[in-house]
């Protein structure tokens, strides 16, 4: 999401675009369109669905979590968390994930922002009824203090392996006042990975680089992020893609090796490809560089995404699709094991500032949006 009040004009010009009917505009070409699915009172920021499950699950930033079932949204919400969250800048409920065994235990986690401002990891239990969870279950997984309102990151995702990982910003304020991205003695400007199935309240993977703590903190599994709002795995191809927001000038797309641990981002002493001028010792080689970046003068904030494994869309097939919370517009890209190759921006119309992505069970992607202070979930269709 965006930084502080950097863009606020533009970004509140782009909250004020509607989208009339269902289907965005698609340009001349015919190319994929989206489809209207459903309208909800503010922010929605992700959306996810149980393996095998015929209903979407979709997190607003105020404290709830929603249901839509058949492109119908449920009147009642899944879980309420509006009086435990805090919200305003980058911070509220960001995100949740389904246990992999989730049709046998019930067991899913949320990711958000309390009263004070700090991140919270939690666990809860489904009750007898499916669409509705125990709130009376909560169990905190992790507790991390924020020293500043923004880069709170955001994200909960689980590997194939039945890892949880977890993405933490800097810290927030700008430039990485705190050194955080750099540091492996704290949490923040990092990705986690933590085994939530061993141990409580969780297990260390003997796989993480500082695994048995000496040289930083058992949990990490990558250093040097600003604000990881958003990253996916690709299991198709044994990738992980993470998205960073960044500072003054230039966003980045990272394409890495799923099962590659101890990676350096470069933050704050890389910008994208760019040496930042509030870092000490640049030196790129010592860092994984982004495959794609681009400057401000084409956005200001990158929304990442994930790879489409549907069907509905056979163009996307194997590409991944990201957009820009600012300028409004979705790309895409195949990477091919070395390079961004195929990029291409999709003419999906004014559909507001573009806060995530989603899929379904099916892998169908979504695109959350906001537009005049109204939530929307488009589903990516092809083409009539």
């Amino acid at each position: 999401m965006v930084s502080g009040r950097r863009h606020t004009a533009w970004v509140l010009a782009l909250f004020a675009l509607a989208c009339n009917g269902t289907t965005a505009p698609t340009g001349s070409d015919g190319e994929a369109p989206l489809r209207l699915v459903a309208s909800l009172s503010g922010a929605v920021v992700h959306l996810t669905a149980p393996p095998g499950d015929d209903r979407l699950f979709v997190v607003e930033q105020a404290g709830r979590i929603r249901i839509i079932r058949g492109d119908v949204l449920l009147p009642a919400p899944f879980l309420d968390l509006t009086d435990r969250v805090g919200t305003g800048s980058e911070r509220g409920l960001l995100s949740m994930a389904f246990q992999p065994d989730f049709g046998v235990s019930g067991l899913f986690y949320v990711y958000y922002t309390n009263l004070q401002g700090d991140t919270r990891v939690e666990r809860y239990r489904v009750s007898d009824d499916p669409d509705v969870a125990d709130r009376s279950s909560a169990h905190t997984i992790l507790a991390v203090d924020q020293p500043f309102s923004n880069h709170n990151g955001g994200l909960i995702v689980f590997d194939s392996d039945g890892l949880l990982y977890i993405g933490l910003g800097d810290g927030g304020s700008g430039g990485d006042p705190q050194g955080n991205g750099q540091n492996p003695a704290t949490l923040l400007g990092s990705i986690l990975r933590i085994d939530v199935s061993s141990g409580d309240p969780y297990g260390i993977p003997p796989g993480n680089p500082y695994a048995d703590g000496m040289a930083g903190r058992p949990e990490i599994w990558a250093i040097g992020l600003r604000n990881p709002w958003r990253f996916a795995f690709d299991p198709v191809a044994g990738l992980l893609y993470v998205a960073d927001v960044g500072q003054n000038q230039w966003e980045e797309i990272n394409v890495v090796a799923a099962g590659a641990g101890g990676l350096n981002y470069g933050w704050n002493e890389m910008e994208g490809l760019h040496c930042y001028p509030g870092g000490s010792a640049c030196n790129p080689q010592a860092f994984t560089l982004p495959v794609l970046e681009y400057g401000h003068g084409e956005g200001c904030s990158v929304t990442g995404g994930m790879v489409y494994r549907g069907d509905a869309v056979p163009d996307l097939a194997g590409h991944y699709v990201y957009a820009d919370y600012c300028a409004g517009w979705i790309r895409s890209f195949r990477y091919d094991g070395a390079a961004a190759r195929e990029q291409r921006e999709w003419p999906v119309g004014e559909i507001g500032a573009i806060l995530g992505f989603g899929s379904d069970a099916a892998g169908e992607l979504y695109v959350l949006s906001l537009a005049s202070g109204t939530g929307r979930v488009y589903r990516v269709v092809d083409s009539p």
